[in-house]
């Protein structure tokens, strides 16, 4: 799908039947989690408090759902190497699997240590706190969803738990300088991912799109970039999505990484050049060898992302069961399986429901992707959080992964510029065959001139004057400077200002990252006071 037929203003459609659906399946998954935790905690004095928490904790994670697994399976949807069904499908299945088998036992009840949990008075305002942030959190990607803007859960968790944290203990509870380093990953988190997909983008350009035999050249590199999706999806899933699972360093994930890069080297390097063989020297051939990979790539992501972000559900759902079943507030808490349930269960409820909408939005409403660009992305997505975490920075995978889009259309339109000086450069050379044409017939003209007896002084003047004008035309021409007409300034003009990347998508989304953090913890003060009120005699 080209950009250009994408309309930058959406049509506004009327509440239908697949919308009234969408909202009864939201409210059947609510509904059950009210029946299943009210069964759970009928001994529990503060049964109703825990209800509504858990009511909190399954809407945040429907709409983490909705939201943030776009940017794992959006680039393959939008590449065409997987439907939109294929991808939630997978999606689903993988999401749950991460949060359940690698999410782990214990999780911090304040994400990232944002507050001080010494400072806050009781269990009360600490379950006050926890439930402010996850409603305003999830009414935020709620939003953000509904506006089809890609923003980051873990920013709107952490905005929602320093805005509560604030209305209840004042700014000295606030953690600064941790905060610092999450505004710091709003800048390098894009750009990062931005830069590695397009690195690799032309790289794949420069080994395989721009050589003469691209199927020769294909044989060679997609095993390569094959074995390096390997190590570094590897590496990404044994220190990040298996970490409470198997608990190793760097170094050590890489090692194992590298012999599994090995296997997948010689392993694909055979069917790759078997399917290579049946195909065109083509880009649109080239593209069809790396829809496996990319399936592969947007499962893998998924797990990972289960594994890491289910916490963002259930962090604050763990950390209010904890208060409310010991009476005292814990800087760590254990997962019970039912909340971990709640978890996994509203990610797959809410991509299936409402993901479709932000996997177009990634995959296709950003700028065109086909299957090397997708697979540049995923990379990227990969690689930017292993570089991150041995640099140790708090990234966001929702700014890598949408960044990463971001940087291969912008690398296609700085491409699109080179493309425009060659037109330039076509034009120059039409025109110089031209005068050069001119100069010959000029010259011809005066040497036949020159063999008759009687030769016209005006007519060889007037030649000799022609031949030095075209001589001057061409030296011009040469020198870069030329006239042109109207019509072939346009065409130069046309291809030098021909946009690959929406640009209102690209405002719409930084504007949403920008307010992500004070509009979730504007929202969470005001959620705090409101609990408050209610709740206290």
């Amino acid at each position: 799908m080209e950009l250009k037929s994408i309309k930058d203003v959406k049509n506004v459609q009327s509440f239908g039947v697949n919308d009234a659906l969408k909202l009864f399946g939201a409210v059947v998954f609510i509904l059950l989690t009210m029946w299943y935790v009210s069964n759970l905690s009928s001994g529990l004095l503060s049964q109703n408090l825990l209800i509504v928490a858990a009511i909190f904790g399954g809407y945040m994670a429907m709409n983490i759902g909705a939201n943030d697994v776009a940017n794992n399976v959006g680039p393959a949807v939008g590449s065409q190497a997987i439907t939109i069904f294929g991808a939630v499908i997978i999606a689903g299945i993988f999401e749950a699997a991460g949060a359940l088998i690698a999410g782990g036992d214990v999780v911090g009840t304040i994400k990232n240590g944002i507050i001080d949990p010494s400072l806050i008075k009781d269990t009360n305002t600490f379950i006050w706190i926890m439930m402010a942030a996850l409603l305003s959190a999830a009414i935020w990607l709620n939003l953000a969803t509904a506006f089809g803007a890609p923003v980051s859960t873990t920013h709107a968790v952490v905005g929602g738990v320093a805005g509560a944290g604030i209305a209840a203990a004042g700014f000295s509870v606030v953690a600064w300088g941790k905060m610092g380093e999450i505004v710091f990953s709003w800048v390098i988190s894009p750009f990062l991912g931005g830069i590695i997909a397009a690195g690799f983008l032309l790289f794949i350009k420069k080994t395989i799109i721009y050589k003469r035999n691209r199927r020769e050249s294909a044989k060679k590199i997609v095993p390569l970039m094959i074995a390096i999706m390997t190590w570094s999806f590897g590496t990404y899933i044994i220190l990040k999505g298996a970490k409470q699972i198997i608990h190793v360093g760097f170094f050590t994930a890489s090692l194992v990484s590298i012999f599994l890069a090995i296997i997948a080297f010689f392993t694909s390097r055979s069917a790759i050049i078997k399917m290579a063989d049946k195909l065109q020297s083509s880009r649109e051939s080239v593209n069809k060898l790396f829809n496996i990979p990319l399936i592969f790539s947007a499962a893998l992501l998924s797990f990972a992302h289960g594994a890491n972000d289910v916490a963002n559900a259930i962090g604050p759902l763990a950390g209010i069961y904890d208060a409310l079943t010991t009476g005292v507030v814990s800087a760590k808490a254990t997962i019970p399986l039912w909340v971990m349930g709640v978890g996994a269960v509203g990610i797959v409820v809410g991509l299936s429901l409402y993901g479709p909408k932000l996997i177009k939005t990634v995959g296709s409403e950003i700028t065109e992707l086909d299957q090397i660009r997708a697979f540049c992305v995923a990379m990227s997505a990969a690689l930017t959080v292993i570089i991150a975490s041995q640099l140790g920075l708090p990234v966001s995978s929702t700014h890598i992964a949408v960044g990463a889009v971001f940087g291969v259309g912008f690398l296609r339109e700085y491409l699109m510029k080179d493309r425009a000086k060659g037109v330039e450069q076509d034009i120059r050379q039409i025109k110089l065959d031209e005068e050069m044409d001119k100069l010959e017939e000029y010259k011809h003209s005066l040497e036949s001139f020159g063999k008759l007896k009687k030769v016209d002084p005006l007519l060889v003047k007037n030649l000799m004057a022609k031949i030095n004008e075209e001589k001057s035309v061409i030296k011009n021409i040469y020198e870069g400077e030329i006239a042109m007409s109207k019509v072939e300034k346009k065409a130069i003009k046309a291809v030098k200002k021909h946009e690959l990347v929406k640009r209102s998508a690209l405002k719409m989304i930084l504007a949403a990252w920008l307010i992500t953090v004070p509009a979730a913890g504007l929202l969470s003060a005001v959620f705090y006071f409101m609990i408050r009120g209610m709740l206290l005699p």
